[in-house]
């Protein structure tokens, strides 16, 4: 299985090609006319035949479908609701880890799905002023489960949503004013939003896991893949959308964006299909270094073989400030902005399996010039793994690394480079597999005040884990020392 996913890759990836090739100078940022942009045109904006994700789609169902046939998805071993700290490079006698415990794992099955697992978010309830209560939103393939982790080693699963049409590898959670807002690439499937409020009075105990309705549903899209809210604006970014249906908007498969400051009113606002297809998106208010845009409202947008920025201000009139490739591309997947916003970290997610460096690359970038971003440096991890999805808090950077788990870098000094960057954890839930495929951890949500991170795995299901930030904390320090020294 694993000669016959790395031959698909190279296969389907060379036929897709010519999008990097033929058209890169064509797509290329800005042509420049007595000292004025002009946004690219024609070419710059695709049709779905040029997308790319219908092609690494059909290499994970593959992948997938014979994980199913050879009983390894989902595993639904028995959930651990107990610590099982980090002793000796193991964890509950199977997860390789360092500097980070197990609270707990729930299995996909405990958790109300028979399928595998996806996306994951968080959100913290505040019913009373400093009382704070974490759950975990729990992306599944056919539904969206949600858990309350506040007790992190007795996770309590309140209930699930079930998808709004069919089942589906991808699902994708955020959060606004206590409500989910769900997207997934199921046929039809919309937007779900849920009050999340409603899980502060769970249903009684009865047989099996409580089966929850949706209380809004934006129907402008059929299959999205992913979903990016700015909680400082009220709007979400819909991306992704590449099926047409009567009273879509699929926006060349760009920013679908929506107004959603009343919670359960959802409204179109606009689209921007510019460059084409955006895999992933994150829109912040900038308050970077480019001062010509402080305080704009800014996405930094992910296109399959690009980091483009975009400028969504006036959203009657959107603008995208730069558009910028690098060297071998392969699939350009998301990233995520350290807390300056000055520097961005990329994930690209088929050069493992499509270059000759099987070692998980971070692409580096400095994005002080939002008009010129720069890609100056690589991390590469010792770990031959595909790399998903990341996040960035304070001083580190949580990527979820299919094979090789949640790894944990230390970004203090980030804009040295890749020698300045050194990997200070990691917990591998999957230990069935150690090579360059699509299994593993899908995602992590490391933004919980309690410091607890959650992962989840695609065949496992929830992992609650707690990095161990002294000793965290005492490596950089011994680094910082060191360099002092030099």
């Amino acid at each position: 299985m694993k000669l016959l996913l790395a031959v698909l890759v190279a296969v389907a990836v060379s036929e897709a090609q010519p999008r990097h090739d033929n058209h890169h100078h064509s797509r290329h940022n800005f042509t420049e006319h007595d000292g004025s942009k002009v946004e690219c045109v024609g070419k710059c904006i695709e049709g779905p035949e040029a997308f790319h994700m219908p092609m690494v789609m059909k290499l994970k169902e593959k992948a997938y479908a014979e994980c199913h046939a050879e009983g390894k998805c989902p595993f639904n071993q028995p959930s651990i609701h107990r610590l099982s700290p980090c002793v000796d490079g193991k964890s509950a006698g199977e997860y390789d880890c360092r500097n980070i415990d197990m609270l707990s794992y729930t299995s996909l099955r405990d958790m109300g799905s028979t399928g595998d697992g996806n996306d994951i978010w968080g959100w913290t309830d505040e019913p009373a002023p400093g009382v704070l209560r974490e759950y975990a939103l729990v992306g599944m393939a056919d539904g969206t489960a949600f858990v309350h982790i506040t007790d992190p080693t007795e996770p309590e699963v309140i209930g699930m949503l079930p998808t709004h049409t069919s089942s589906s590898s991808w699902r994708d959670i955020k959060v606004y004013k206590n409500h989910a807002y769900i997207v997934s690439e199921a046929s039809g499937h919309g937007m779900q939003v849920f009050n999340l409020l409603r899980l502060r009075n769970p249903p009684a105990p009865g047989q099996g896991v409580h089966r929850y309705e949706a209380d809004a549903h934006y129907s402008m899209v059929g299959n999205t893949h992913n979903i990016a809210i700015n909680e400082d604006t009220g709007f979400a970014y819909l991306v992704g959308s590449t099926r047409s249906g009567s009273g879509y908007q699929v926006c060349s498969g760009g920013l679908h964006i929506v107004d959603i400051s009343e919670p359960l009113e959802p409204k179109f606002s606009t689209c921007y299909g510019g460059d084409g297809y955006t895999h992933d998106v994150q829109c912040v208010v900038y308050h970077g270094p480019d001062t010509r845009y402080s305080g704009h409202e800014i996405c930094f947008a992910y296109n399959e073989n690009t980091l483009t920025v975009v400028d969504v201000t006036n959203k009657n009139g959107v603008v995208m400030l730069s558009r910028t490739p690098y060297q071998d591309v392969s699939y350009s997947h998301q990233g995520w902005l350290t807390e300056d916003h000055a520097y961005a970290i990329l994930n690209d997610e088929l050069d493992e399996m499509y270059t000759s460096e099987k070692r998980t690359r971070s692409l580096l970038w400095d994005v002080k010039n939002l008009e010129a971003p720069v890609h100056y440096s690589s991390f590469l991890s010792t770990e031959r793994s595909v790399d998903h999805n990341l996040y960035i808090r304070d001083d580190l950077a949580y990527e979820a690394n299919y094979c090789a788990g949640l790894r944990i870098l230390d970004i203090t000094r980030l804009q040295e480079g890749a020698a300045s960057v050194t990997e200070v954890a990691y917990f591998d839930v999957a230990p069935d597999w150690n090579t360059v495929s699509f299994h593993g951890s899908w995602s992590s949500y490391p933004y919980f005040e309690s410091g607890n991170v959650v992962v989840n795995s695609i065949e496992r299901g929830l992992f609650v884990l707690k990095p161990n930030y002294e000793a965290i904390r005492a490596l950089q320090e011994q680094r910082h020392n060191a360099t002092r020294l030099h």
